[in-house]
């Protein structure tokens, strides 16, 4: 018989600690709680030089579930959360979680509308946010809204020593309309009775970005999250209390799984720095002496371009990963040069609740010969990746096709879209949307979104092989590629850059170097070069505005191959 996706040729690659299936425990609220008895003093949060204990963490938690409780806030309702990466998002969290709720993630970035359409939509009766944001807009946004119970929040309060690099502006006055959450925290109100959530029940609602039509909440369950924050500790093997520093956004599926929950269940202790500034994460990459991260690609690059940054920021760490964003082979091999570790690669999605492949510890990805591209990963046990032709039947190893998913962290189906779930989730396996190929010892390649791929007189490019030889060029920082509109090939490809510090290549030069390596129709015939690519706070590159920028310019007839 021809070899089988079901054969789950991957666990080879595992070491047998790593093949352990494990017992996530029911929800990671329970691996919290098992902490606070069994640790109650080990420090759970770090942020500047503040610091909670996982009993000073569960007593605040509580106080703030005991006041969602009296406002009426029962299990089953939803509360929306939009903060940086401070303890308030902690806090909230988990008092959402003790009150029996589920949590809506907010982009701090969003803007009143597509504030109000995630709160109508998920039904939200409280919402936890920054109180600059409070006082701004979210107080009208919310007008009208299911929402009757605001808590707000000041990235101050938790910390003596202010960072003006991200802690900008000043401290607000008491919020209108709305509570001070660490006053409330600080109440000593008594928390409610254990609602007895389990791995069935929601944990959140994480919206999608929305492509297509308006953006729609994937339910990632307890049991989704629990399932992939154990598999994470089994098979990074960072030992019990190791210091996780939160990277990636915890409102993104990535730092609420990889960071935020693989920490709880491994009884550690998460760092955290706000948002994202690269000066500031090395300083506190130096005083926290962390064992992991994970972050977008992007992240990593402006690491490297931060003045100063050197080996001695990297060497407390056991383990550092990327996710989120394609990871270029050119990047891994100057992060190794610059900082002495191998940048593990990793796949997944808001559906898989995060990872669904990852680059083992110990283990290097493989590189595609015929393409160029990074593997980003084997499945771990209990997870079935396939590769599927548009007729939804098997591609044999190396074939490319559509990657389905199946497993415990995939998620039941979209908050109140029954259509959706049932296109995207037939039968319970998730239709990614991605392009991908296995080879024979279950390596897991993405060559891109189904919806990326250009089309040039036919022939079929694909944006992540040409990103990836721009990326090998030594003055390119961050490469993003695109089709634009032509009248005689339909679509011509055209990349956007920007630099690395000292650098400054023409767009001639760039051309050449990808001319040298590509057919000829997978080349760019444009390379416009930008101070910065547009990216979500997660670290995406945003594809999508460039592509509109392109169709833009081909609607006002505008051409050339300068930048």
């Amino acid at each position: 018989m021809a070899p089988s996706y079901r054969d789950a040729p991957w666990l080879a690659r595992l070491s047998p600690a790593q093949r352990v299936t494990g017992t996530p425990p029911p929800t990671v609220l329970h691996a919290f709680r098992a902490t606070v008895r069994r640790a109650p003093d080990r420090c759970a949060l770090a942020y500047f030089d503040g610091r909670l204990t996982y009993r000073q963490t569960d007593e605040l938690s509580g106080a703030l579930a005991g006041r969602l409780a009296a406002s009426g806030f029962r299990r089953g309702d939803r509360a929306a959360v939009m903060l940086q990466n401070t303890p308030h998002f902690v806090l909230a969290v988990l008092a959402v979680w003790k009150a029996g709720g589920t949590v809506v993630p907010m982009n701090p970035m969003f803007k009143a509308g597509e504030v109000r359409h995630i709160l109508d939509d998920s039904g939200a009766t409280a919402l936890i946010c920054g109180d600059r944001a409070w006082a701004d807009f979210l107080r009208e946004a919310a007008a009208g809204s299911a929402v009757r119970t605001a808590l707000t929040a000041c990235p101050f309060g938790l910390q003596t020593r202010d960072d003006a690099r991200v802690l900008r502006g000043e401290r607000m006055p008491p919020p209108d309309g709305a509570e001070d959450l660490l006053t409330v925290a600080r109440s000593g109100a008594r928390p409610p009775a254990d609602p007895g959530l389990g791995p069935q029940d929601p944990a959140l609602i994480s919206y999608t970005s929305g492509t297509t039509g308006a953006p729609k909440g994937a339910v990632n369950t307890h049991g989704n999250i629990a399932h992939n924050a154990e598999r994470a500790r089994i098979g990074s093997g960072l030992p019990d209390g190791s210091t996780y520093f939160a990277l990636a956004p915890l409102f993104h599926i990535t730092g609420m799984v990889a960071e935020l929950g693989s920490c709880l269940v491994n009884a550690g202790t998460l760092a955290l720095a706000h948002r994202f500034e690269a000066g500031v994460v090395l300083d506190a990459f130096l005083e926290h002496r962390p064992a992991y991260t994970i972050g977008p690609a992007t992240a990593f690059m402006a690491l490297m371009a931060q003045p100063g940054a050197g080996r001695d920021h990297f060497a407390s760490f056991h383990l550092v990963s990327s996710g989120g964003a394609p990871l270029p082979p050119a990047l891994v091999e100057r992060f190794r040069t610059a900082f002495g570790h191998y940048l593990h690669n990793g796949y997944g999605l808001t559906e898989t609740t995060a990872t669904t492949a990852s680059v083992p510890p110990g283990t290097e990805a493989p590189v595609d010969p015929a393409s160029g591209t990074l593997a980003v990963g084997v499945p771990g046990p209990g997870t079935l990746v396939r590769i599927v032709d548009e007729r939804g039947a098997e591609v044999p190893f190396g074939g490319h096709g559509e990657i389905v998913v199946s497993g415990p962290q995939v998620v039941p189906g979209y908050w109140r879209r029954p259509g959706a779930t049932d296109a995207a989730l037939p039968g319970g396996e998730l239709r990614t949307g991605d392009i991908g190929f296995m080879d024979p010892d279950g390596w897991l390649y993405v060559v891109d979104r189904k919806k990326d791929m250009i089309n040039a007189a036919g022939f079929k490019v694909w944006p992540r092989e040409v990103e990836d030889i721009l990326y090998a060029h030594p003055a390119v920082r961050e490469a993003a590629v695109v089709g634009v509109p032509d009248d005689y090939r339909g679509e011509s490809v055209r990349a956007y850059v920007s630099l690395r510090p000292g650098t400054a290549p023409q767009a001639a030069e760039l051309i050449a170097h990808c001319r040298e390596r590509l057919a000829a129709y997978k080349a760019p015939r444009e390379v416009r070069i930008l101070a910065d690519l547009p990216k979500t706070t997660s670290g995406k590159i945003l594809r999508r505005e460039l592509r509109d920028d392109a169709a833009g310019r081909a609607r006002q007839g505008k051409t050339g191959g300068g930048a």
